[in-house]
């Protein structure tokens, strides 16, 4: 409570009871300061109110009113204005931005540096109202402990106090906690005290915390307890609590020189509708996408993604007609600027990334002058005769210690990677350089092995050789060689910057198998991806006879297709039996047939059904695969944007049929209507019939069966009758397209007769 603050606004003893103190005479604290001597002070002003007679009575009536609200707010008042020897408290957690209008402003007014969080003007009001040598105790988020958002909260602490114990729990490690914790207490003195740490930070799940800070509190000699002074903080750029790090990491802080002196750490473009403005790249028409720098509507864009080193996580794309301009001029009803296109003259320049959110090790990817960038695909921009170079360093486990000791939490930003120090060492470049080109091409043909990739060539199991156990065996010593090289790339790189950083007592070189991110081989996801290929030939999108896309929207081109024949009308019926010449399991074998040969059509089957792992007969294996399965693999691996539609009836299966969204044409769905549905139907009931003929002499177990039979056809039959009804109504209309609405906005026109996306 300070002098001048209005006694509703401290207390919020309400309008009424505010203004009969102010026709008493009492508006403020600071009135009360000012008209009774200093010694009775704010908290005695309820003494002079109750000995207080008024001339008539209804100031009188005024006063007495007044009394019990007045009492109540100077109890208060006396409490705040207090200094305690111990304060223990377990503040609130809420961030500025969703704290009521009142409260925030009152924070912005008398905690501005400490605002991000209220639990930060928490810790600054009570290190305020502890006595000089008082102690306190506390249980915060531990993000104070590191992000720059939270550096003079750090400062404050670090000089006004001493920690003398902190406990730094596991990410998870309270179940009813929604944010990592830590528990702490300081020493208000200015006397310099060693601190004891617990880090919990590898030990995980709740119920292991406490069993292991019992043991640090009894072993010194655990390895996750340690003991700090906490003067080498300031050392370490932003102060972070880093109190685990060996002195030989932090004297490095001293002699290196900054990642931000000549590589420009930065921030992309946010573009404040995703949605709008954003595609994975294969939902558009691919001669819409400026794949290499030139003037299209579409143009490539790092959007971060997951753990991946050196090259990769090239999946978006970015609506950026006319230099950008809709985006550039995105504004709410208000005409107030929604986007946020900051950093721009960085766009299309060589770069390297990491993302924003990084749950495991850093990493940091190469990107070409292609690429436009956002605020979770945070790029720097070296000068180029150090790129290769700092791409390197950044890669190196001394950096992943370096980054983890300068923020430990989930979000690796702009600021942390700016402070990292490094080490330019003439010599090495050369050496340096070469092992970087090695794991970054090593890591792009990984990337371009999968028909995720814009530069995805042909599948690899696409081989010269008569059976696909053949093509499989050689597609996988080429992964064990790739991942090899590449490990031992990077613990050679590893060993040349521990090294150069002299930090040989504090790491080894070497890099766990899980910490390699290019590909081993797996037989059931590669014959997953070969079917997937192979519908791909069917519909015409890839060719036996072409590299890379065949047909991604744009004029089509039949003389692409001389081995293996793309569908005629787009349409491919997956049924339980064959009922159409262009059945997908027929066209599948006939693919099969086509790349191996067909004389070992029988092995290939069986090879390709036992990776699947189904029983029975190799077609029927697979058939199931197409009925049950296919839809789901291909909408995790298009990440929910699936370009071969679903059309389904329901979960009789009476009628299925795939269609690739690039082929679509206005009259699609009436040709699935009655060259497929209607036919079906037909066929449905030519079957009913001859089950009924042949019941009419059948008994025993052979009736039994020939019952059931009938039985899921009459249920197929109501199913695709229905179903025929939906797809009338859609078949009418002639809908267009456009593929530049992305799959979700043009999957959501035909929702009702698709297949859900899960």
């Amino acid at each position: 409570m300070n002098p001048g603050d209005r006694i509703s606004t401290i207390k919020g003893i309400g309008a009424k009871t505010e203004s009969h103190l102010a026709r008493i005479g009492i508006y403020t604290v600071g009135d009360m300061a000012e008209h009774y001597p200093r010694e009775y002070h704010a908290y005695d002003t309820p003494v002079s109110i109750e000995n207080t007679e008024y001339d008539n009575l209804i100031d009188q009536g005024y006063r007495l009113e007044c009394i019990n609200d007045v009492r109540s707010m100077i109890e208060t008042a006396k409490s705040l204005n207090m200094k305690y020897d111990s304060v223990i408290t377990n503040p609130p957690y809420i961030g500025n931005k969703f704290l009521p209008a009142r409260l925030k402003d009152y924070i912005e007014k008398n905690y501005k540096d400490y605002k991000s969080d209220i639990f930060a003007a928490f810790i600054a009001r009570i290190i305020h109202m502890t006595k000089l040598n008082g102690n306190i105790g506390m249980l915060t988020p531990y993000v104070w402990m590191f992000i720059s958002t939270y550096e003079e909260l750090r400062r404050k602490v670090l000089n006004e106090t001493q920690i003398t114990s902190l406990v730094q729990l596991e990410y998870n490690a309270f179940e009813a906690a929604c944010v990592p914790v830590c528990s702490f207490t300081l020493k208000k003195t200015s006397d310099k005290l060693l601190g004891e740490y617990v880090r919990l930070s590898e030990f995980k799940g709740a119920d292991i915390q406490g069993v292991k800070v019992i043991e640090a509190v009894n072993n010194r000699e655990c390895g996750y307890r340690y003991t700090t002074d906490q003067r080498g903080f300031d050392v370490i750029p932003g102060a972070p609590v880093a109190y685990w790090v060996d002195k030989r990491i932090v004297e490095n802080f001293n002699v290196g020189t900054r990642v931000d002196t000549f590589a420009f750490p930065k921030q992309g473009l946010a573009t404040a509708d995703n949605n709008r403005f954003l595609r994975l790249w294969f939902e558009v028409s691919a001669n819409n996408v400026a794949f290499v720098h030139s003037k299209k509507k579409w143009y490539p864009f790092n959007k971060g993604g997951e753990f991946r080193r050196w090259y990769g996580n090239r999946e978006y794309i970015l609506l950026w007609e006319n230099d950008g301009q809709e985006i550039k001029n995105f504004k709410d009803t208000k005409g107030k600027l929604k986007s946020r296109p900051q950093n721009l003259e960085y766009n299309f320049k060589p770069a390297l990334s990491w993302s924003l959110i990084t749950s495991g090790e850093f990493s940091v990817r190469y990107y070409d002058e292609n690429f436009a960038f956002n605020v979770a695909g945070i790029s720097c921009f070296p000068e180029k005769h150090i790129l290769k170079y700092l791409c390197g360093i950044l890669n190196s486990k001394v950096v992943g210690k370096i980054t983890k000791m300068l923020n430990p939490t989930l979000n690796m930003n702009v600021g942390d990677v700016a402070k990292v120090p490094i080490w330019f060492i003439e010599k090495e470049k050369s050496n340096v350089e070469e092992y970087v080109d090695s794991s970054i091409a090593i890591s792009k043909k990984d990337w371009d092995s999968f028909e995720t990739s814009w530069d995805f060539r042909h599948h690899s199991l696409i081989r010269r050789v008569p059976t696909i156990a053949e093509a499989f065996e050689q597609w996988q010593a080429e992964c064990d060689e790739r991942f090899n090289q590449l490990k031992a790339n990077e613990e050679e790189l590893n060993r040349i910057f521990i090294d150069i950083y002299g930090l040989q007592e504090e790491l080894t070189p070497e890099v766990e198998d899980k910490d390699i991110t290019v590909r081993k081989a797996d037989l059931g996801r590669e014959i997953r991806s070969f079917i997937s290929y192979a519908v791909g030939c069917m519909f015409g999108r890839y060719s036996l006879d072409v590299d890379g896309l065949a047909y991604a929207g744009g004029e089509w081109d039949a003389s692409k297709y001389a081995s293996f024949a793309a569908d005629k009308d787009n349409i491919i019926p997956i049924c339980d039996d064959e009922y159409f010449e262009d059945d997908i399991v027929g066209l599948f074998v006939e693919f099969v047939k086509t790349v191996y040969g067909a004389d070992t059509l029988d092995e290939n089957l069986k090879f390709i059904a036992d990776a699947l792992g189904g029983k029975g007969q190799p077609k029927d294996v697979i058939r199931n695969y197409f009925l049950n399965d296919f839809y789901k693999d291909h909408c995790k691996i298009y990440q929910k944007r699936p370009i071969y539609w679903l059309f389904d009836s329901g979960k009789k299966n009476g009628f299925k049929c795939l269609i690739y969204m690039h082929r679509y044409q206005p009259d699609t769905i009436a040709r699935i209507r009655t060259d497929y549905v209607h036919e079906q139907q037909s066929r449905y009931r030519t079957a009913v019939a001859d089950i009924e003929q042949r019941l009419m002499g059948a008994s025993g177990s052979e009736k039994v069966k020939l019952d059931k039979q009938k039985a899921t056809l009459q249920a197929q039959i109501t199913e695709i009758g229905e179903y025929e009804e939906r797809i009338h109504h859609l078949a009418d209309q002639m809908i267009r397209i456009d593929l530049d609405d992305g799959v979700k906005n043009n999957y959501e026109i035909f929702k009702d007769v698709l297949a859900k996306i899960k």
